[in-house]
């Protein structure tokens, strides 16, 4: 029978710096048990006001769900804070929140991609890059810049039209489209 009480998880909290005085938090998920290092991966979110959790609800934390499921299967998972954004994804500095480009999204990626390859306890040639929604707009980028390290990608709900058409519909279309019915 399965130890319920046997720890399979241990976790890090980190502060990536992401250059410019511009700080996030991250946290580490590895394996309790095995011994390193261990492949690691790297989830990069999706558009809006993004945790490290991709929070939607109280229960509805699909990047701590997954985190945790890959570590219980021996990856080392980081998980970072979209810039300006804080816990349950609030803006916790407009300035930075409002200015931020798709290609400061792409920066803090590699930034937190750098801090994962240096960790002890992670093998640096065997990374996989995690994108959901925006994020797979940057994985792959990320990727070719990386490519002697990173080993694979995953694109979980791809972004099929260009990122101002896509948020002009997220913020725009769709809340008339909800209204009107």
């Amino acid at each position: 029978l399965a130890q319920q009480d046997l720890e399979t998880k241990k976790y890090r909290n980190m502060v990536i710096d992401l250059g410019d005085g511009v700080k996030t938090r991250a946290q580490l998920t590895l394996p309790a048990v095995g011994n390193g290092p261990f492949p690691g991966v790297l989830l990069i979110h999706g558009s809006g006001t993004n945790d490290m959790n991709e929070t939607q609800a109280e229960n509805a934390k699909p990047f701590w769900q997954i985190s945790q499921y890959l570590t219980e299967r021996g990856f080392a998972v980081l998980r970072y804070d979209k810039r300006g954004i804080g816990e349950g994804g609030t803006v916790i500095n407009t300035s930075i929140w409002g200015n931020m480009t798709i290609n400061d999204l792409i920066e803090d990626s590699k930034k937190a991609l750098n801090v994962l390859m240096q960790q002890p306890e992670v093998d640096p040639k065997r990374i996989s890059l995690v994108g959901h929604s925006e994020g797979t707009i940057i994985v792959p980028r990320v990727a070719i810049d990386n490519s002697t390290n990173v080993k694979n990608i995953v694109l979980m709900g791809i972004s099929t039209m260009n990122a101002l058409d896509l948020e002009y519909y997220q913020d725009v279309v769709l809340p008339v489209e909800y209204a009107n019915q």
